[in-house]
């Protein structure tokens, strides 16, 4: 659970994830590495992930929509 402005919620809800993929393949999600609340703090993670596994690809999510990918 994550506290938010006077409320708690489970960490699934919040909007952004910053997702790790095999190594070995592009279709399979090794694991998420992390979950935000706004953009500004999802973007700061998924920069620091990216530096944390140059040769991985990493994308940042909200819901369904890929924002950013490692691989463009």
């Amino acid at each position: 659970m994550t506290r938010s402005a006077n409320s708690f919620r489970p960490a699934e809800a919040l909007p952004y994830r910053i997702e790790l993929w095999r190594a070995d393949s592009h279709e399979i999600i090794e694991r998420v590495l992390a979950r935000a609340v706004t953009a500004q703090l999802a973007r700061a993670i998924f920069q620091a992930a990216r530096d944390e596994h140059p040769q991985r690809r990493v994308t940042l999510r909200k819901g369904n929509r890929i924002l950013s990918d490692t691989t463009d």
